[in-house]
């Protein structure tokens, strides 16, 4: 089964999948592409919709090192997370801000995950060809920049800091020491460590005052997120984008949109692979396991660097970018695969 998958083709969709994972778009409608787009071997060999497909097995399997990625990147996130889920369950309660986001994200994972198990076979039998593909990822770039007109609009609809605020009763003082707040790009404020330090108060680091923002998100909105990941099941639309898209529409701004949907990706993109491991340790991965090896190398470091790219970029940027990008490359595919 050697031939099925060479060690260029593993290398090359190997990086391909970690880096366009995250990147709003779609990991699965590229390798379903590229492939068609280059014709020959590669067109035969990475065919996913094929029956007992090994390619098929071998980009999902990518997806664990893909999620390795994403918990060394966010460990801090996730040791908070994971902590509050256990005191969470020991106290039955869920009072602090990472008891609250570990049950969001759980509960935002749950739509998906029955969904793919349910429908993914259906969905790469049916649609996970060139042509579909292609149009998806159109499909995808018109999503991606009618939720950015629809942030700008809501954003440029809002109050200013210069518009007189109503007073407000006093406030108890907070359990939680909290810093200087600085106003973001789109006229929120965020908490950020400051020069309290020097006097010993306690200071939130930046990923906790996030994690903060992201647990009032609310049940509502965590599970109209976590849906939105359900039209990534098509081959061109991405789950990250349809992800960030969607936290945009509720109300997000972008760096909170984008580190919420990769808090979301991570169990998702980890469950889909450990269940292709198997595959990958049966016949499907005779004569390509070194190749397999290979790929999630590369596809672990690609992760890794796409995540810290989109963290910073996310921060100050926005989807249009991609949007375009979508369009345009799924429109030259079409012609492409079809000439």
């Amino acid at each position: 089964m050697s031939g099925h998958l060479s060690w260029a083709e593993a290398g090359v969709i190997g990086l391909l999948q970690g880096v366009s994972e995250l990147f709003p778009v779609s990991s699965l409608g590229h390798s379903i592409l590229l492939p068609a787009i280059i014709g020959g071997s590669w067109k035969r060999d990475l065919d996913v919709s094929a029956p007992e497909s090994p390619y098929l097995a071998f980009i999902v399997g990518l997806h664990v090192a893909t999620a390795l990625a994403l918990i060394v990147y966010f460990r801090r996130d996730w040791t908070r997370i994971l902590g509050g889920l256990v005191t969470s369950i020991r106290f039955r309660r869920v009072n602090t801000p990472e008891e609250k986001l570990a049950w969001l994200l759980i509960l935002a994972t749950i739509p998906v995950g029955i969904t793919g198990l349910l429908l993914e076979h259906t969905f790469r039998t049916v649609l996970a060809k060139p042509n579909p593909t292609a149009v998806f990822l159109m499909i995808n770039g018109v999503v991606l920049l009618v939720a950015e007109r629809y942030r700008r609009r809501s954003v440029a609809g809002r109050p200013t800091d210069e518009t007189p605020a109503a007073p407000s009763a006093p406030t108890a003082p907070s359990r939680f020491p909290t810093a200087d707040p600085l106003p973001k790009s789109d006229g929120r404020r965020e908490s950020v460590p400051s020069a309290r330090v020097a006097t010993g108060t306690p200071t939130v680091s930046e990923g906790e005052a996030t994690d903060r923002r992201l647990s009032a998100v609310g049940v509502r909105k965590a599970l109209i997120i976590g849906s939105a990941q359900i039209a990534a099941l098509a081959p061109g639309i991405s789950r990250s984008g349809a992800a960030i898209a969607a936290g945009l529409v509720e109300g997000l701004d972008h760096e909170d949109a984008a580190r919420f949907s990769f808090l979301l990706a991570t169990p998702v993109i980890l469950a889909a692979g450990v269940l292709k491991l198997p595959d990958l340790a049966g016949p499907l991965g005779d004569g390509i396991r070194g190749q397999v090896l290979l790929g999630s190398v590369l596809s672990f470091f690609g992760a890794y660097a796409s995540v810290a790219f989109l963290s910073r970029y996310f921060r100050s940027n926005s989807l249009r970018p991609f949007g375009i990008y979508c369009l345009i490359f799924g429109a030259l595919a079409l012609v492409l695969v079809n000439r």
